[in-house]
């Protein structure tokens, strides 16, 4: 049975009573056809497996390039990762990060993709790039899984997913971006060597970049330095605790000012990267967040990084301690209103055309997708 989308459909208010729909996935057939959010059967869960009800999924810009065609994604699918849900079902006897039993009934989120444990990444500390690994929102439907992305009522999470706790006081808005923005910028926090006294330079003041700004405070920075071409972002950069919020054209006398130890490049533009390598301090450390997609070779002169001591690391996705780190902090941080802030929309699942438009204009970080 398939129910259209419909771009004409209002967006939920939590003053609306909502009424769980049945098992239903927006399924993504490709930039011609679209989505269709049509009913679809429940997994016969196997060892290890877990089925999550999920209770809000945010868009984020990677669905978005997939949906604009930018970005090659087998389909059909079922686009979206980032995501918050209620353990419903589980197979076998799986377990937390922590250790702890996955049970019906647990709030959780998930690692944006599995990971084996035994090929030489697992083993080599970097399971997010696993032999084996599949990622949820950018694989393949099959017949066992059919719920493979954050866009439908229920994620149906395979064996060698990371799982952790969600405590029920974390709002949805806040917990649904931790397993890809919140994450993303603690593991390039950790692959920087991020501490407390450093100076920061955030380049970037999208979603991941507001995080990275407050996470920076959260580590203790003792400066941070946010940048963006946008002043509205700009202006949130400050209230989530940038020292200085500036455009591209002054972040060079900002940094003269207060310093470069680690640069967190987080918008993909060339010139942006250009710049982080140009900025960065004497034994300065920098990390390429934002380009994932290709773009322009940016050249240096390497007698300039072999004397200051340059290190640059490139930062893609995480670990599962990573996704621990990055819920812990959503926990304890004081800005917690203002990351639920950052997601000011929610859209009914079957008008999941019309929350892809809102996140278009780009107007919020993050648009929201509440399943019911």
């Amino acid at each position: 049975m398939t129910h259209p989308s419909t771009v004409n459909s209002a967006h939920s208010s939590d003053s609306v009573a909502r009424t769980p729909l049945p098992p239903t996935a927006a399924v993504w057939s490709g930039p011609e056809q679209g989505f269709s959010v049509e009913e679809q059967p429940l997994p016969r869960l196997r060892p290890g497996e877990v089925l999550v009800r999920i209770e809000l999924a945010t868009v984020c810009g990677s669905d978005l390039h997939t949906v604009a065609g930018h970005r090659p994604t087998p389909v059909p699918t079922v686009l979206g990762h980032e995501a918050v849900g209620v353990v419903e079902a589980v197979g076998g006897s799986p377990v937390l990060a922590d250790g702890r039993p996955v049970v019906p009934g647990r709030r959780v989120t998930w690692t944006i993709g599995t990971s084996c444990g035994t090929c030489r990444r697992c083993t080599r500390g970097v399971p997010q790039k696993c032999e084996s690994v599949r990622k949820y929102g950018h694989e393949a439907i099959t017949d066992h899984w059919r719920y493979n992305g954050g866009l439908a009522t229920h994620c149906h999470l395979v064996a060698g997913t990371g799982l952790v706790a969600v405590p029920d006081e974390l709002p949805a808005e806040v917990a649904a971006p931790a397993n890809c923005a919140t994450a993303t910028v603690v593991c390039a926090a950790r692959r920087t060597g991020l501490t407390a006294g450093d100076t920061a330079v955030v380049i970037g003041c999208g979603m991941l970049g507001l995080t990275a700004v407050a996470y920076a405070r959260d580590l203790g920075a003792r400066h941070v330095i946010a940048c963006d071409v946008d002043e509205g972002r700009r202006h949130l950069a400050l209230e989530f605790g940038a020292d200085v919020a500036c455009s591209p054209g002054a972040l060079e006398t900002a940094v003269k000012e207060f310093g470069a130890d680690v640069v967190l490049e987080l918008s993909g533009h060339h010139r942006a990267v250009r710049s982080a390598l140009d900025l960065v301090g004497l034994d300065g450390r920098v990390a390429l967040v934002g380009s994932v997609s290709p773009g322009p070779e940016v050249s240096f002169e390497p007698n300039t990084f072999v004397r200051n001591l340059t290190r640059v690391v490139g930062s893609h996705n995480y670990a599962v301690e990573d996704l621990t780190e990055a819920v812990d902090f959503l926990v304890r941080t004081p800005l917690r209103d203002r990351f639920a802030r950052l997601v000011p929309e929610s859209f009914p699942l079957t008008a999941v055309d019309a929350a892809f438009a809102a996140a278009r204009t780009g107007a919020a970080p993050r648009i929201a997708v509440r399943m019911g």
